[in-house]
Order: structure tokens, then sequence, then C-alpha cells
């Protein structure tokens, strides 16, 4: 091994280019001179250094080695590479994407990068000059950015600890500012909306999105299921066809009832015949209803009088009965309220689409649209989650006023490629998965197990291992990997998962 400290430089597999870090550690190291550093860049989609040794990608393997080689690691935001690097003793020096330069979709990474520097997790460069001073102080001091003496792999284990319950802290204490800052305006929410308390106030109107495609029979249960609600208020529904051509014969001008059918303007898919819906709404509150599923009578009422009664809450659930072949289990909570942290932690699979109702205020001026950049629009809904309970805790109404139905013609059966590109989208999206290893192992077994159902074995296992490291009881790792040797049929597992009112 070389006397000379190694200086590692990763940005990961996004297709954004990153050549603004790139070019500025490239400088530094043909500055400073080979004889004295060695500097490698797995630089992706980046253009490649001049001067550094260039490596466009690194196995996981290979990367865990040379973290380990390392005097220092230099990367973007990830979450991802931040916890790899703490927990082979690093402290990771990052330089956040910027989506201003077009180095990424949004500004998730300078928040989060900024968030963390302030504990002490990171050391954060936000200019040139700062990352230079970074990077020479590993010339006088190979230890500089060491968080243990050594291979104590106790003490590295104790930083890591420390890491996840600062995270969780910090989490927490975002979430409750948000839910501070919405107390603080509880009147004039109140005002705005036209909520009163009891039977005899204002009952607010209720757009209902009702995304569709190419199912006729179920779409027209479902219509009825929502026009039959025993809800005072006025109720409009909106069909959007997406990819499909439009039945206008579902239009009524009933005045308190109302149909309207409308056809997607943006992105193929559910979530853009959802934003098309949203768009479209006039209604105080916007509700989601899956063209495939049914409320019961009493939902709309349960669950705006929550919204009545707390000016302060956003988004409300509600209880489901989920439907399998001749087989119906009902999934419901036993709390009023979800946090982001528990969301993290879990699915929470009982807070289902079918059952959203939301403030349209909240919707267009704080969590914003769904997400069209989902991959496939697979798992659009728990990031919509994710979004609204940052900001205020998810609402939710204990008992069953939906059945949702699972059958064999989900457009998401056996698209396995399209999931394990969306759930990777996602713990990219959301780097606080990283520090909390429940809900990481969970997302990245799930990773596994559409990998190995897709054939991709060595892919399926780089997932499960992860997996395991993050959470060694994490049953999906095992299934995967049942699957992956073909022990098991990833189909009759969903299946078997589906008869119990479970999901993989």
């Amino acid at each position: 091994m070389s006397d000379r400290p190694l200086v590692l430089v990763t940005v990961g597999t996004d297709f954004h280019k990153f050549d603004r870090l790139i070019g500025w550690v490239d400088r530094w190291f043909r500055d400073t001179g080979a004889d004295r550093v060695r500097c490698i860049v797995q630089h992706g989609a980046s253009a490649a250094p001049e001067h550094a040794e260039a490596r466009d990608m690194l196995d996981h393997e290979e990367l865990l080695r040379l973290m380990g080689e390392a005097a220092v690691v230099v990367t973007h935001a990830g979450a991802s590479t931040i916890g790899e690097a703490r927990r082979l003793g690093r402290l990771p020096v990052i330089v956040a994407r910027d989506p201003g330069r077009g180095e990424i979709v949004d500004g998730h990474q300078i928040d989060f990068a900024r968030r963390v520097a302030a504990k002490g997790l990171v050391e954060l460069c936000e200019d040139e000059a700062a990352l230079r001073e970074r990077l020479d102080r590993v010339l006088t001091d190979p230890q500089a950015f060491r968080l243990a003496e050594g291979d104590d792999a106790a003490a590295q284990a104790e930083a890591v600890r420390r890491t996840g319950e600062l995270i969780d802290t910090l989490v927490a204490a975002h979430r409750g500012a948000a839910v501070a800052s919405a107390g603080d305006g509880a009147a004039t929410a109140r005002d705005a909306e036209g909520d009163g308390d009891g039977e005899d106030g204002d009952w607010p109107s209720v757009t209902v999105v009702i995304a569709t495609r190419n199912r006729p029979e179920l779409l027209r249960t479902a219509l009825d299921s929502v026009l039959a609600q025993d809800y005072p208020g006025d109720v409009r529904c909106l069909v959007v066809f997406d990819q499909s051509d439009p039945d206008k014969e579902l239009e009524s001008g009933d005045a308190h009832r109302g149909v309207r059918v409308i056809v997607n303007e943006r992105a193929p898919g559910l979530a853009g015949a959802r934003n098309t819906g949203i768009l479209a709404a006039d209604g105080e509150l916007i509700a989601f209803c899956d063209d495939d599923d049914v409320w019961l009578p009493g939902k709309l009422r349960a669950q705006v009088a929550v919204l009545r009664a707390d000016p302060a809450a956003e988004l409300v659930c509600c209880g489901i009965r989920v439907d399998y072949d001749d087989t119906a289990i009902d999934r419901t909570l036993d709390r009023t309220a979800v946090t982001f942290p528990e969301l993290l932690r879990s699915r929470v699979t009982e807070l289902h689409p079918s059952t959203f109702l939301m403030r349209r205020r909240a919707l267009l001026e704080g969590i914003g649209l769904v997400s069209e950049e989902v991959p496939g629009s697979y798992g659009e809904d728990y990031e919509f989650l994710l979004r609204a309970a940052r900001r205020t805790p998810v609402r939710n109404v204990p008992e069953v006023h939906v059945r949702v139905l699972w059958h064999k013609r989900s457009y998401f059966a056996q698209r396995w490629r399209t999931i394990a590109e969306a759930l990777d989208w996602l713990l990219e999206r959301y780097p606080e998965f990283r520090f909390v290893p429940r809900g990481y192992g969970r997302i990245a077994g799930q990773i596994a197990f559409a990998e190995a159902a897709s054939g991709r074995r060595r892919a399926a296992l780089r997932w499960a291992r992860r997996t395991l490291r993050a959470n060694w009881r994490e049953p999906r790792a095992y299934l995967a990997l049942a699957v992956a040797g073909r022990a098991l049929n990833a189909d009759k597992v969903v299946q078997r998962l589906h008869r119990r009112g479970r999901g993989i």
C-alpha cells in the first residue's frame, strides 16, 4: 500500500452530471501533485477528471474497500454513501448537488446537507475554497477525518449509533416545527376553509379525483359508491381518463353530486392523471378514489369531521378492507395520527390513496402535486405521504370506510423492474432512510425481491446484502434469496401474502 494518503471521491450513479465537484477536486490534485497524494474519482455520468485516477463506476465491494483505505471520502449529499463512510469510521466531506446548476431535480440535497452538517455528522463544503481547505488538511494530518482510532469496531459502531440518534432527533424537531407552524395559523385556516364545530356548520365541498384506464365496469362501481355518500355537503367527481378514450356518458350536471369527464393532459400514468384532476378541482377539499375501489357510505362524513375539528390537519385517511379472491381482511390503525418518522420506519399500508382526503389549499401551496418523476408511478402514494407528513402528521379515522380490491389485473402485477427502479429512486430522494435501519432494510428488501423476481440474480444478492446489513431480521431479504435461488416462486409468494391482506 502506498504511503501517500488516498482521497476517494464518489458521486454515485445519478444520471445528472456533477462536473463542478469533479473539477474542484481535479484542480486541487493538479496543484498538489501526485507525489504527495493519491486521488481516485468515481465520476459516473460526469466528465472524467484530467489529472486524478478516473473510474466511471465502482462496484459496492470495491467502493467499501477504497473507503476503508481512504484518508478522506468526498461525496455528494447522498445518505447511503454518507452512512457507509461513517460506518467505516470516516467523517465524510460533502458537496451538495445544486438544482440551479442542473445537478439534481430539486433542493433536497442542499437541505439535507445543511441539517446533517449542523449536527456535526459531515464536513460540508459550499464552495471550492472550503473543499481545498479540507483536502489540504489531509496532507498535514492524514487522521483528520477518522471517526475512531485504528480498527476499533466497537468505537465505530458507537459512532454510527450516535449518528442514528442525532438524525432521529433532527427529523422529529423538523416535524415539530411544521406542526407548530400549522398550529399558529389555525384560526386563519378555519376561516378560510369555512369549517365549523359540530353538525350545524357548513360542510365544505369535496372534489373526488378518479383516475381510470380501461376498467369501465369497475369504474362505474367506484363512481356509484362516491355519489352515494351520506355526506351533507356537495360532492363533485372528476373522472380522469388516462391513455384511454373518455366516456362522456358518465357526466352529470347534478348540483350536489355532479360528474365531469376529462382527459389526462400531463405525464401518462396514474400520477399525471391525478394531477390533472387536482388542477381542475374547485372544491375546498380534494379526495382520491382508485377506479377499482369502493367507498362505504359514511367515509366522507367521518373524515371531514376530523378536518373540521382540527384546522391544522391537512390530510386524513381511514381504515380499509382488502378484498382478494374470496378473502376479505380489515386493515385499520389503532391511532389517529401518523408522523414522518413512523412513515420512514413503515409504509403503513392502511394509509391507502383511496382514503386520502386533503385540503385543496394545503395541497397546492404546501404539499405539492403527486410526483410524476417516480419511475412508472410505482409507490407515488407513499412518496406523497412522506412529503405530507414532513409538514404535519397524517390524521387517521380508525374505522373501515373503503373496500380495496387487489386483483391480478393490477397494472403493477409482475412489473418487477419498474418496482425496483422506483424504490431505488425513493431511497435517493429521501436520504433520511439511511439513518432508519428498519425503514431502509424494508425498502432494500423489496428491491432485492423485485430484482430476484425479474431474474437479475446478482442485483438481488447485492440488495439482499444491503438489507441484512441494515436489519438482519428483515424477512424480505430471505424471501429474495429464496427466489433468486429458485427455491420459491415470486408470484406464488405474492399471492399468499395477498390472501392475508399483505404485500411484499
